[in-house]
This record gives structure tokens, C-alpha cells and sequence, in this order.
């Protein structure tokens, strides 16, 4: 007797040759999942190692928007939300009718409209960097406090995001990616809470860039998932 695959099996069953124009194109939607991260955190290590005066121990790849090659960072969080945000157009197709297709994409498009957000309101300067910026932090300005608020609406939904898809996940019977999508949640949220909190420390801020590495690496890994499921 023959079987009807799911939408949440992990292997397709549809080569791409047989794919559907509708297929086609949540297949391109997903795919802007699987780039994104590796061109946001690309760009922003290469500034890294390149831009007089950064320390990742006490700045934030945020803060790469101030001085003469800012424009670098700011396109670099307006396109990664913009392609996002594309991405959760293609997970809402993937993933319907079901558990999860609804909030699940919006609470990710959320994310990706609050990285453009935070990439037209410029974090503030400060610690030192650009170089001339007095040492230690900076008053804060209005353009600082949105970009702070787009960060906190943009992480919280995300990391909300995390556990609305792994039910979906744990109703197919997928636990590790339940488990592991629940521990990107808390991870991202509990570093953002404590980096927010004032701390300050390099600890603090190593954390959270691993944690924003680490969500890149969770959607693009959904993305792939997804796409494999089409």
C-alpha cells in the first residue's frame, strides 16, 4: 500500500524539475533563509577584523554602523531583515495548513522587519569606537533608544518563534528539533536579557554575538529543512 508524504518529511519527494510554480517560489523564499545569516555574519566579521578601534569584547556588531563605513553595517541589517523577512513568506507557504503556520512566520517576519528597523535608527556610539569617541558609554540618543527598542520587540518575537515551531516539530514526532529549536529560544533570549540589563562584561557580549550566530544558524537550518519538505 503506498503512503502520501508529509509536508514535514525531512527528504523530498519532488525533484526540482517536477516542481509546481507555486513550489518554485516558496522554494526561493526559503532558500533567502539559508543566505542570510551566512552574508549578515560574514560582513560583520570582516568589519571586524578591519575597522580601526573595534573590540568585540566591548562593542556590538550593531555599534559597526557609526563612522565613515557605517553604511556597510546599516545595508548589512537592512538587507539580512529584508531577506528575513522573504524567508517567512516562504516558511508560512511551507508550512500551511498546520501547527505553527501562522505564528510561527510571523513572529520570524517580526524579527526580520525589526533587523531594518534597527539598520535605519543607528545604535549609538560609544567605549570608544569609532576611534575619537570618548571611552566608556555614550548619552543616549533618540535614533540609540529605537534601535534598542527594534532589538527587544525583534529578539523576544524570535526567540517566541522558537518554541511556536517546535510544536509543530513535536507533533510530527521530530524531537530533536524540538529540543534543539526550545534551547535557541532561551539561549537568545537570556543572552539579549542580560546584555540589556547593563552588564556590560566581555562575557556578556561574546555571549550574545554567539547566540545571534547561532539563531542565523537555526533558520537557516529550518530554511534547509523546509525546503527539503517541498
Amino acid at each position: 500500500m503506498s503512503t502520501t508524504p508529509t509536508l514535514d518529511t525531512a527528504t523530498s519527494t519532488h525533484p526540482t524539475a517536477g516542481c509546481t510554480p507555486e513550489q518554485r517560489i516558496t522554494r526561493s523564499l526559503l532558500g533567502y533563509g539559508v543566505i542570510a545569516g551566512p552574508l549578515y555574519v560574514g560582513v560583520a566579521v570582516a568589519q571586524t577584523l578591519t575597522r580601526a578601534g573595534f573590540d568585540p569584547t566591548k562593542h556590538a556588531w550593531s555599534q559597526l554602523a557609526n563612522g565613515g563605513p557605517g553604511w556597510i553595517q546599516v545595508a548589512n541589517l537592512i538587507v539580512t531583515g529584508l531577506m528575513t523577512t522573504a524567508f517567512s513568506v516562504g516558511l508560512r507557504r511551507s508550512l500551511r495548513p498546520g501547527i505553527a503556520s501562522v505564528w510561527a512566520p510571523r513572529l520570524i517576519a517580526v524579527y526580520g522587519l525589526s533587523m531594518v528597523a534597527a539598520g535605519l535608527f543607528r545604535a549609538d556610539a560609544g567605549n570608544g569606537f569609532p576611534v575619537g569617541t570618548p571611552a566608556g558609554p555614550s548619552p543616549v540618543s533618540w535614533h540609540g533608544t529605537a534601535h534598542f527598542a527594534a532589538g527587544a520587540i525583534g529578539f523576544t518575537a524570535l526567540a517566541i518563534g522558537t518554541f511556536v515551531l517546535a510544536r509543530r516539530y513535536a507533533a510530527h514526532g521530530r524531537r530533536a528539533w524540538a529540543v534543539g529549536s526550545r534551547i535557541v529560544g532561551v539561549l537568545l533570549f537570556g543572552s539579549f536579557a542580560a546584555m540589556a540589563s547593563g552588564g556590560g562584561s566581555p562575557a556578556t557580549l561574546l555571549a550574545f554575538t554567539a547566540a545571534v550566530v547561532l539563531v542565523f544558524g537555526w533558520i537557516a537550518a529550518v530554511a534547509i529543512d523546509r525546503y527539503r519538505s517541498r
